[in-house]
């Protein structure tokens, strides 16, 4: 008896670490796949990743920066604020000097150097500002004018186009707008050679300028004594 004992418990102890080993070997079988299955998402992730362009990840990150920040000028103006200036307030003053000078090199004024560029840069800002197109009233002229909406060498189009009142009050709003822009610009100040030089450079001849302008009335005798060597 007590030998079939032994031998049956020892049976039981080896059908015991056969399921044992067949479990371990499920286990690393599922680890492999799920690797496996891992491993052709990580392939084809990276392959969508290579066909996009090389500046998508920035242009991802300012997309996102462009809707949290139009979020939030919806929520400043349903509160009544100004949301540029409530903007400028929660940043630092080297952070806002930082944008103002990455917006004047975005956008440089070059000033006026020919007539043909300024045609350009005239021509640029018209275009700019010029509403998306009606695609609806674009169909209705073509269908209208037929072969003649293109043009042509042989094709007579005056009198065949009546402009509409809202593009004619547009053209005349905007007419009046540059009018009144030029207006605004000062002449330029001629130089003169027989004026002293109290300056280093541009920038420093505009800020005596300016002090002059508003102190120069209350210096004028420090500035005398200071010149003929009689300040104490």
């Amino acid at each position: 008896m007590s030998t079939t004992d032994t031998s049956g418990s020892k049976e039981m102890s080896f059908a015991e670490k056969q399921a044992e080993r067949m479990k371990k070997l499920r286990s690393l079988h599922n680890a492999r796949n799920e690797a496996r299955t891992q491993n052709h998402q990580e392939v084809v992730a990276e392959e969508a990743r290579n066909k996009l362009p090389s500046n998508y990840e920035a242009k991802r990150r300012q997309a996102e920066w462009l809707m949290d920040d139009q979020t939030k000028r919806e929520e400043a103006s349903k509160q009544g604020k100004d949301y540029d200036r409530v903007k400028l307030l929660n940043i630092s003053a080297i952070e806002a000097e930082r944008l103002e000078r990455k917006k004047k090199k975005k956008n440089p004024d070059q000033g006026f150097s020919t007539y043909e560029q300024a045609t350009v840069r005239q021509y640029n800002r018209l275009v700019k500002n010029m509403p998306q197109a009606d695609m609806e009233q674009y169909e209705k002229q073509k269908e209208k004018y037929g072969d003649a909406f293109y043009g042509g060498p042989n094709v007579i189009i005056h009198g065949m186009h009546k402009d509409r009142k809202e593009a004619v009050d547009k053209m005349v709003d905007d007419l009046e707008g540059q009018i009144a822009k030029r207006a605004k610009y000062s002449r330029r100040r001629t130089h003169n050679d027989d004026a002293d030089i109290d300056y280093i450079n541009e920038r420093n001849a505009k800020f005596n300028k300016k002090l002059e302008r508003f102190y120069g009335e209350h210096t004028a005798e420090i500035k005398q004594n200071l010149e003929r060597g009689t300040a104490i």
